[in-house]
């Protein structure tokens, strides 16, 4: 127990069960991911590095692409800087990618107790440390895959060899410190730069002086801190054929600093001086009052610590630590991204910011929590001052003890409320993952291609996180966009293949569920494939309209006829090369259409209950033409009460239906 009473040890208890409790966090309430999507992003390219690969080579192009990855003449590759996921990949090599978060966020804690107790002492590092771990930006921020906390633990790793060899003269440590920002650079540049800022301002005036010792301690930060600026202009060079090209830069070259027109994925903005104060006073306010440790009262704690330093007077290293407190949310203005966060700027409830926090300032919590912890230290000596002025002698001692106490189970409380808050939300958003990946669950899809919906284009991993490739596309099973289908099956022959589909809209951020199925889906090929249609129709109904299309524009690309025998409806379809023909008993008559080469098919029944009240029943039957004639796989099917939803959220999944729908459809040859 004497042990435990050094701050060093403190500080390492601290960092250990921050580590274990993000580690279980991230098990806990992240275990699909979240809706940030970005997380896919960095672990497909963990994999790929565990590979020693920078490149995704695809069998075919265009169904396999990742979220935010670039096309280019050698294959695909991320638009983030690999060191992240290098991280990330360190942590499957010891047992799992969820360690390296647990890691991660010890290394910061550690940094951050180091980087306090060189500006002010080891106990002050201590509490520090306490405030990162109790405040939600942090907390969050650590236990998912994204970039922000490896990136602060790098500052802070920086910043406390530097603060240290500034203060010992330590060589070692000051090489350290500019390998330390090196990498920070390389992992996230901005970032980097905006945290290096106040400590470049400190390094410029401590050689005022022009001593060799000063010169060639700082020199040491500065060559080593500049390697990782030539590493990362390298990379550029290797992925992008220009040094000063990012690979952001080339996945979307109108996504940068500055204002004017910007643009990502489709998204675009003309990011102006006064939206951007808007967008950036908002993201501080929901700082200040949500993400920090305790919300307003650690804002508070941080101002009552300035306010004392001040007094004090403040000495250039904790300046230097102040700095950080102007250099990032300044830097953050010529960044659109704090807008992006937002979402519509009249509603703090929605965009990313609302389960992620303000992540671009993530940094911004280091002097929070420094001069927060300076600030609870004197606001104890102002008790213990105060109090003894107020109350007898013999009661000063337990009053200045229940005081404490009493604010100390407070500050506790909103600290633990701040914190569950947003995990209790991103938990909600889990339980909708939980259910839409069901169809998963327990299956065996060993030697299995799986068909994904484009929920948000033509992108894997966005939103399905999840259902990631091995970087050589062989894993026992392959994952591809509902898209060039036959070109897929063609390049896995010997698979089974699967269509994963989903009823009802994909938000689950707004606590919506959808109803999924995992579909077999099976190919048939010959002169002519037909496929058996068949469908429950309820006694209501008034009316079937049955129309069959090919996608085309063509005048003679949609025919209609009506159904006479619903009770069940059943059709048959035959497809050769160059018509599809619809009959069946249940037809008025039959109707056919011309094959396209490649594309679709499709039967849409109209089931109508008068009154203004109808379904519409879809089969869509992928076709492509072949040597011999044409070929075909298991049609997709939708049951559609709202036209918003038809064409890709209103899956027929069975059991799932109102009137006790069902339908059905085989391909077979001939």
């Amino acid at each position: 127990m004497s042990r435990l009473r050094r701050p060093r040890a403190q500080a390492a208890l601290v960092a250990v069960v921050g580590g274990l409790a993000v580690y279980a966090i991230a098990h806990v309430v992240f275990p699909y991911h979240t809706s940030n999507h970005d997380e896919a992003v960095y672990l497909q390219q963990a994999a790929m590095l565990l590979e020693g690969q920078l490149f995704l080579r695809p069998p075919v192009d265009g169904p396999f692409r990742p979220w935010f990855f670039v096309e280019s003449g050698r294959g695909l590759y991320s638009k983030y800087t690999p060191p992240t996921a290098a991280v990330f990949a360190v942590g499957k090599l010891l047992g799992g990618y969820r360690i390296a978060l647990g890691l991660v966020a010890t290394g910061a804690l550690a940094g951050t107790y180091h980087t306090v107790r060189e500006v002010f002492d080891a106990r002050t590092g201590v509490v520090a440390s306490v405030l990162m771990l109790a405040s939600p930006l942090f907390v969050v921020e650590a236990s998912v895959f994204l970039s922000y906390v490896p990136a602060m633990c790098w500052n802070l790793a920086f910043a406390a060899s530097y603060l240290h060899a500034d203060r010992s003269g330590s060589r070692r440590t000051a090489a350290l410190a500019g390998l330390a920002v090196g990498v920070a650079f390389f992992t996230r540049p901005y970032t980097a730069v905006l945290f290096a800022v106040p400590f470049i301002l400190h390094a410029l005036w401590s050689l005022r002086g022009r001593e060799r010792p000063v010169v060639e301690r700082v020199g040491l930060t500065a060559l080593f801190g500049l390697a990782g600026v030539a590493v990362t202009l390298g990379y550029n060079v290797v992925m992008t054929g220009d040094p000063l090209v990012f690979p952001y830069q080339a996945f979307a070259p109108l996504d940068g600093l500055g204002f004017g027109y910007r643009e990502i994925a489709g998204h675009s903005e003309t990011f102006t001086p006064s939206l951007s104060l808007r967008a950036n006073a908002e993201v501080l306010w929901l700082f200040a009052t949500e993400w920090v440790v305790a919300g307003p009262l650690g804002v508070l704690a941080a101002l009552v610590g300035l306010r004392t330093v001040r007094r004090r007077g403040f000495d250039d290293r904790q300046l230097a630590l102040a700095g950080v407190g102007l250099s990032v949310p300044l830097g953050n203005l010529l960044f659109w991204g704090n807008f992006n966060i937002l979402g519509e700027l009249a509603d703090p409830t929605d965009g990313l910011v609302s389960f992620f926090g303000p992540y671009y300032h993530t940094d911004l919590l280091v002097p929070v929590v420094a001069f927060g912890a300076v600030g609870l230290f004197s606001a104890v000596e102002w008790a213990r001052e105060t109090v003894p002025d107020h109350v007898s002698g013999e009661r000063a001692a337990p009053a200045v003890t229940a005081l404490l106490l009493v604010g100390a189970t407070v500050g506790a409380g909103v600290a633990v409320a701040a914190v569950a808050a947003p995990l209790g939300e991103n938990y909600d958003v889990t339980q909708q993952y939980e259910q839409a990946y069901e169809p998963f669950d327990g299956r065996d899809l060993d030697d299995a291609v799986v068909f994904l919906p484009r929920t948000y284009g033509n992108w894997l991993n966005h939103p399905f996180q999840t259902l990631r490739n091995d970087p050589g596309f062989d894993g026992e099973t392959v994952y591809a966009m509902q898209r060039q289908q036959f070109a897929v099956v063609d390049s896995y022959p010997d698979r089974s293949y699967y269509r994963y589909v989903y009823r009802g809209q994909w938000a689950p951020f707004l606590d919506q569920p959808v109803e999924p199925r995992l579909q077999r889906v099976r190919e048939a090929s010959g002169e002519t494939v037909r496929t058996d249609i068949s469908a429950t129709v309820p006694a209501a109904v008034e009316s079937v309209t049955v129309q069959l299309h090919n996608g085309t524009t063509n005048t003679s690309a949609n025919e209609f006829t009506t159904a006479t025998d619903t009770s069940p409806l059943s059709l048959r379809l035959r497809t050769d090369a160059n018509r599809s023909r619809l009959g069946g008993d249940s037809l008025d008559e039959s109707i056919a259409v011309p094959t396209p080469e490649s594309g679709t098919v499709t039967v849409v029944a109209f089931v109508d209950y008068g009154t203004d009240r109808a379904v519409k029943y879809r089969w869509v039957l992928p076709v492509n033409e072949t040597d011999s004639g044409v070929r075909a796989l298991t049609p997709r099917m939708e049951v559609c009460w709202s036209e918003r939803l038809c064409g890709g959220q209103a899956a027929y999944v069975p059991g799932a239906h109102r009137d006790g729908i069902a339908l059905n459809a085989t391909v077979r040859q001939g």
